[in-house]
C-alpha cells in the first residue's frame, strides 16, 4: 500500500492508496527512471498549488475513474477533475488525460483535446500552468505519431470549432508535419482526413512541408487538367483532385510565413 502525508499551511492530509497503481502510472510517464527504487516524482507542484493539497483525495478518486473502461465514467471523472482544476496543477492528471488522446468515444476525445489545449494557454488571470505540468505535457506531445495525429484530425472533422485547440497541440510536436504529410499522401485514408491534414500543415506552419506540397500540387493540377482535356479518361481515384484547393491554400500560407 502507498501512504503519504501531505502538509500544506499546517494542514496534514493522509493519503493511502494502492502503490502498484501509482507506480504503474509513474513508470509509464517516466520509463527511463524505473529502477528498484524509482524516484517518486511529485503528483502536484506544491509551490504552484498551495491550497490544492487538501483536495488531493478527491483528485485521486477521479484518477481511478479516469482509468475505467466505461466512457461514461471517464467523462464524469474528467468533469470532476476540471472542477478541481486538477489538470492544470497535477502532472499525473495531465499525463493520464494525454493518454486518452485516442479515446474511441469521440465526444470524450473532444473534451480531452480542449482540456490539454487549455493547459498550454494562460488562464483567466493571464498565468501559465506550472512548469512541471507544461513541460510534462510538451514532452509527451513532442512524441505523438501518426495514430494520435489521425485521432486529432477526426476531432476537427467532428467539430471544426476545435481547430485552434488541435493546432496548439500540433505546434508542440516538431515531427507532426512529417506525419501529416504521411496521412496526406496515403490514398487509403479518407479524403476529408487528408484535407484536414494539409490544412493543419498550413495553419501550424510546417515550412519543411513546402517542397512535397509543391510536388503534390503540380501532380494534382496536371491530373485535373488532363481530365478536363480528355473527359473520356478515367477520373482520379477517390476524387483526389479535390485536395488541390486545400494544398494551394496551405502553400500560400507557408510562403507568406
Amino acid at each position: 500500500m502507498y501512504h503519504k502525508t501531505a502538509v500544506n499551511n499546517g494542514m496534514c492530509v493522509e493519503i493511502t492508496r494502492d502503490r502498484s497503481v501509482f507506480s504503474g502510472i509513474l513508470y509509464a510517464m517516466f520509463p527511463e527512471a524505473a529502477s528498484a527504487k524509482p524516484p517518486q516524482l511529485p503528483l502536484f507542484t506544491l509551490e504552484e498549488s498551495m491550497g490544492k493539497v487538501e483536495v488531493f483525495p478527491a483528485v485521486w478518486l477521479a484518477i481511478e475513474d479516469l482509468t475505467s473502461p466505461d466512457s461514461g465514467i471517464k467523462q464524469q471523472a474528467l468533469e470532476r477533475l476540471q472542477i478541481l482544476n486538477a489538470p492544470r496543477f497535477f502532472p499525473v492528471v495531465t499525463y493520464l488525460i494525454f493518454t486518452l488522446i485516442t479515446e474511441q468515444d469521440l465526444q470524450l476525445r473532444k473534451r480531452i483535446v480542449q482540456t490539454l489545449a487549455e493547459i498550454l494557454a494562460p488562464d483567466e488571470q493571464g498565468l501559465p500552468a506550472p512548469d512541471d505540468v507544461r513541460n510534462n505535457l510538451l514532452l509527451n506531445l513532442s512524441q505523438i505519431r501518426t495514430r494520435q495525429i489521425y485521432a486529432l484530425l477526426q476531432v476537427i472533422i467532428e467539430d471544426d470549432s476545435l481547430e485552434k485547440d488541435v493546432a496548439r497541440l500540433f505546434d508542440a510536436c516538431p515531427y507532426a508535419g512529417n506525419h501529416l504529410l504521411d496521412i496526406l499522401g496515403d490514398y487509403k485514408m479518407p479524403l476529408e482526413v487528408r484535407r484536414q491534414a494539409v490544412k493543419m500543415i498550413g495553419r501550424v506552419g510546417y515550412l519543411d512541408a513546402i517542397p512535397p506540397l509543391e510536388r503534390l500540387a503540380s501532380r494534382l493540377a496536371t491530373r485535373l487538367n488532363g481530365q478536363q482535356l480528355m473527359p473520356f479518361a478515367p477520373p482520379p481515384g477517390s476524387n483526389e483532385a479535390e485536395l488541390l484547393p486545400a494544398v494551394q491554400a496551405s502553400l500560400e500560407i507557408l510562403h507568406a510565413t
